[in-house]
């Protein structure tokens, strides 16, 4: 199973829509994940139209009909493996610690809001931001990330 993970797309801010470059990094997923801070709905009917299995929270900078309609924080069931979901909140600054105590006995933690991209694995946990996919404020490029499930879970930044 193969999952794209996307955060702080800021739609339409940033840009007016999905960049093709998204599109054809996540064409061959079974799932995209948003860590939040999409801004407007819309965004996850343009995620949908590439795999129709789409999960997402929201984040600090969502409008109001998107906080309404998204949850805080949730968990994702992938084969085996828990995924926990949030988008986070503060300085960047120790924000995977911040992370870490909002689930127990996950498998990953898939977390944005700090706009860096975050691969590593603590104590048997994945920590795992995909960076911004349309921002280039707090880090160099743009990303974007595949979480890639077998029997363990390997996750991978794009440069997009």
């Amino acid at each position: 199973m193969k999952i794209g993970v996307i955060s702080d797309t800021h739609i339409p801010v940033n840009c007016e829509s999905i960049p093709d470059k998204i599109r054809e990094c996540f064409s061959h997923v079974d799932m995209i994940i948003h860590a939040g801070d999409l801004t407007e709905l819309c965004v996850l009917d343009e995620l949908a139209q590439i795999t129709p299995k789409v999960e997402a929270v929201r984040g600090n900078m969502d409008s109001q009909h998107a906080q309404r309609k998204l949850p805080q924080k949730k968990i994702i069931k992938a084969g085996k493996f828990k995924i926990g979901l949030i988008h986070g909140w503060g300085p960047s600054k120790n924000l995977s610690n911040r992370m870490a105590d909002e689930f127990k006995n996950v498998d990953v933690i898939i977390f944005g809001h700090s706009h860096v991209p975050v691969n590593e694995a603590r104590n048997g946990v994945l920590f795992f931001n995909p960076g911004s996919a349309t921002d280039t404020v707090f880090a160099k490029e743009r990303t974007v990330g595949i979480l890639e499930i077998t029997d363990k879970i390997k996750g991978t930044i794009i440069p997009i």
